[in-house]
């Protein structure tokens, strides 16, 4: 079983992923698509591993925010506002950037679990999650509600399909995620504590049916304390010791 630590250059779309990706820490995933499409998913750059800053992001064409939760909102309306990407997001969501983002409604893109959107050139599906989605609101004192979690799935150009789970549970829906969106590549979390660990990643990979993962959303902080050699041992334990788990380093770009 393969573990790439390192950029592989020159592949044609269907070589390796399909596309470039680089993690910056948590659950922040910026992916480069061979169409020349820019994606951000969760960009919290300020947490704490990440080796880049919101400041030093120059482009963005599409933006993914899985749910509410400010480890995963994090840069995401200082971006939007700076760089105007197209962000498809839940209804409640989309109520409340219309109101904060400089193009308004016109640069959300209100949706829910279920629905497919065109934006940026590619198709989101917006899928289920297992989690929660308030946050701590001081001044108004109660926490914040923007809608359900959520996890997405993009099609990019090349017809290759990336599933970002957000923050979940594993959950037997996920089955119908692989038999009705065939996700090619799948971003799971395996901290634990918040999200589902090691164990369970290695279930929602079975259901999924996925032959490449990349584990997220670990090593954040000492709680999350989920590795991808415990997801390997845990695949290996269900029989599916060839599925590629792709860990790179913070800020690596892989593709």
């Amino acid at each position: 079983m393969k573990d790439r630590k390192n950029p592989i250059c020159g592949e044609g779309a269907m070589g390796g992923l399909g596309f470039t990706f680089t993690w910056y820490g948590h659950a922040c995933v910026e992916i480069a698509t061979d169409g020349g499409r820019h994606i951000l998913i969760d960009p919290w750059f300020g947490n704490p591993t990440s080796p880049k800053s919101s400041d030093a992001v120059d482009r963005c064409d599409l933006l993914l925010v899985t749910h509410g939760h400010s480890d995963h909102m994090g840069d995401a309306v200082a971006l939007a506002s700076r760089l105007r990407p197209a962000w498809p997001c839940i209804h409640e969501m989309s109520l409340w950037l219309a109101r904060r983002l400089p193009g308004g409604a016109d640069q959300v893109i209100g949706m829910n679990k279920g629905g497919t959107v065109e934006a940026a050139g590619l198709r989101v599906t917006m899928v289920r999650a297992e989690h929660s989605a308030g946050d701590w609101a001081a001044d108004l004192g109660v926490p914040l509600y923007l809608g359900e979690p959520a996890g997405f799935v993009v099609e990019l150009e090349n017809g290759r399909r990336v599933y970002h789970a957000g923050d979940t549970d594993v959950f037997g829906d996920m089955r119908l995620i692989g038999e009705l969106r065939r996700p090619d590549v799948a971003f799971l979390p395996i901290g634990g504590h918040y999200t589902m660990g090691p164990r369970e990643a290695a279930l929602a990979v079975e259901l999924l049916g996925v032959q490449t993962v990349v584990p997220i959303h670990y090593g954040t902080f000492p709680i999350l304390a989920g590795t991808p050699d415990q997801l390997r041992l845990e695949l290996a334990a269900r029989g599916l010791a060839s599925v590629e788990v792709v860990a790179p380093e913070r800020g690596v770009p892989t593709a």
